[in-house]
């Protein structure tokens, strides 16, 4: 498993990918893309670390920290009613 980015906890394993797209469709920014039947990591940087791509990934080729970074964030500000602190997504 390799770590795509410093910015985030992100890390994925291609060798595990079947390419059944469902982390092209849950992931809210576009981090990932469909290649040749295989997932690929094209926005790494955009990574919320909200976990929906490692939930439903069914070969487990994607692990990220979910809770943390801007996602934490956003979720911390909904339970507290606080302003959201800004985490620098994009």
């Amino acid at each position: 498993m390799k770590r795509m980015s410093a910015l985030n906890t992100l890390a994925y394993d291609p060798a595990l990918c079947t390419g059944c797209g469902m982390c092209t469709a849950v992931c809210p920014h576009g981090v990932f893309v469909l290649v040749d039947h295989a997932a690929a990591v094209i926005r790494p940087e955009a990574c919320m670390e909200c976990g929906a791509c490692q939930r439903n990934c069914p070969s487990a080729a994607i692990a990220v920290d979910s809770g943390v970074g801007c996602a934490g964030a956003m979720f911390l500000a909904a339970l507290t009613g606080r302003k959201e602190e800004s985490c620098g997504c994009s």
